[in-house]
């Protein structure tokens, strides 16, 4: 048998084969995206959570009550002011329940209609919409973006530019401004910007928000919900067979073909969608719906707007994208059943654990007591005094909740004969705390030695039903 001859690669063949694959990146090219303006009954929605949440945001920071800022998180003060409710650490388990009340809408939310709050409320989409807004308005419409930005560097286009950055960054500053005004007083935040004596924090923090408001809603936009936001990589985990999502009805649509207004598509053998594109050229991530459900679509339902409009102008009917089940589209359901199966028992279990939770937090805010004491016995040991007296001093920090100045009465009681020696009254200013020394007496022999029980009673004058218990130890020489 003959034998092959065995060839001899050289470090150029190797090299030369090597050219022979295909490079692939490890990042996603980036193209960018010019959404379509899409008119609509969700548009009119989404547009009305814009004003509505930014009406919030950059109004309420403006408020007074009582004579302060309505809200305000003042940290260097410890204390949490929200209208006529003062917060202070010790109470920041209601700031927790805050957060789980959150999260459990968020999760109610996207187990009905998936990503309704990405939608229509989240930050990154309402800042994304106002920046679009500002940039048809300098730039023009979708055509007229793409042949500025394909055409040469002139004059017109440098100054259409800087236009719109300048908007966008004097819109992303303010809303830092706005930011840090919760956590400083906006009006004396104010004062400071305008003579330029912005601590360091500050002068930080307003440059950083607004830098990430301009970057993210300007910039990165579609990236930011497609890369960086984790909700897009866990929402499939809250989704089922019954939840609402945008979905593009492929049976009534398919086999899709453009055609004239005039032909009857069904007799020539075609789908309702007429491969237009405009549900790609609206949507703000670049998607195409008609491929299926995927987690870059954040549910703002610009698609189905586009798509109405289209099967308007063409007589067809509209709902062609919409928001449906999965359920719904294999088993032909109609709206009614549809609807049926949204409010199942998982969503049902969402709802009441969501309202308990609200009801019994807003029970206990109601009948919160304004009145805080936490005592601390004094670490020396008790003294038998001339007059026949066992003392013991304690530090009373009592905090008056209430945002006037309110007097308090402090008495003791648990030991027979025990009393007070100093003064028993105190004033506190309304939303502080003090330390009271308190001095208290027993008769020698009226407890046992060693440790004894007794209770503090601190009431407040103005309203009597305000008062504290708060237990001690008596401690009696052997």
């Amino acid at each position: 048998m003959d034998q092959v001859p065995i060839k001899q690669y050289t470090k150029k063949d190797i090299a030369d084969s090597s050219r022979q694959y295909v490079e692939q990146a490890l990042f996603e090219e980036h193209h960018k995206i010019y959404p379509r303006i899409a008119n609509g009954w969700f548009s009119k929605w989404r547009w009305a959570l814009v004003w509505f949440t930014q009406l919030i945001f950059y109004g309420t920071a403006w408020l007074n009550w009582n004579d302060r800022q309505a809200v305000l998180f003042d940290l260097t003060a410890r204390k949490f002011y929200i209208f006529g409710l003062v917060i202070w650490p010790q109470d920041f388990i209601y700031l927790t329940v805050l957060l789980v009340i959150s999260a459990l809408s968020l999760f109610l939310f996207t187990t009905v209609a998936g990503r309704l709050f990405c939608g229509y409320a989240c930050p990154q989409t309402v800042y994304t919409e106002i920046f679009m807004w500002v940039e048809r308005k300098v730039e023009g419409d979708r055509n007229a973006r793409m042949r500025l930005d394909a055409g040469p560097v002139t004059l017109r286009k440098l100054s259409l530019k800087f236009t719109k950055h300048a908007v966008w960054a004097g819109i992303g500053l303010w809303t830092g401004f706005t930011f840090v005004g919760y956590f400083t007083p906006i009006h004396h935040l104010l004062g400071e910007v305008l003579v330029w004596t912005l601590g360091p924090w500050e002068t930080f923090w307003i440059f950083f928000y607004g830098f990430a408001t301009y970057g993210n809603a300007g910039w990165m936009r579609e990236q930011v919900c497609k890369y960086m936001c984790p909700y897009a990589r866990f929402q499939s985990a809250m989704f089922d067979k019954d939840t609402l999502t945008v979905t593009y009805n492929a049976a009534r649509g398919e086999p899709r073909g453009s055609r004239s207004k005039n032909i009857d598509y069904k007799e020539a053998g075609l789908g309702a969608c007429i491969d237009c594109g405009i549900c790609v050229q609206v949507c703000p991530t670049g998607i195409d719906i008609r491929d299926g459900l995927q987690y870059e679509c954040t549910g703002c339902t610009a698609c189905i707007d586009g798509c109405n409009d289209i099967m308007d102008r063409m007589g067809y009917e509209p709902g062609l994208i919409g928001y449906t089940t999965e359920h719904a589209m294999e088993n032909g359901y109609t709206r009614e059943q549809m609807w049926k199966r949204v409010f199942r028992p998982r969503t049902l279990i969402y709802t009441a654990l969501l309202w308990t939770i609200i009801i019994v937090t807003a029970t206990v805010l109601l009948h919160r007591v304004p009145l805080k004491v936490n005592i601390i016995r004094d670490r020396g040991m008790p003294r038998v005094t001339e007059t026949g007296f066992i003392d013991n001093v304690y530090k009373l920090q009592i905090m008056n909740a209430e945002e006037q100045l309110n007097s308090y009465t402090i008495d003791v009681s648990g030991i027979p004969g025990i009393k007070i020696s100093n003064d028993n009254v105190v004033e506190i200013a309304g939303a502080t705390d003090r330390a009271v020394p308190v001095r208290v007496e027993i008769p020698v022999g009226s407890a046992e030695a060693g440790s004894n029980k007794i209770r503090f009673t601190i009431r407040n004058k103005n309203d009597p039903q305000i008062v504290v218990n708060e237990k001690a130890v008596f401690l009696v020489p052997h």
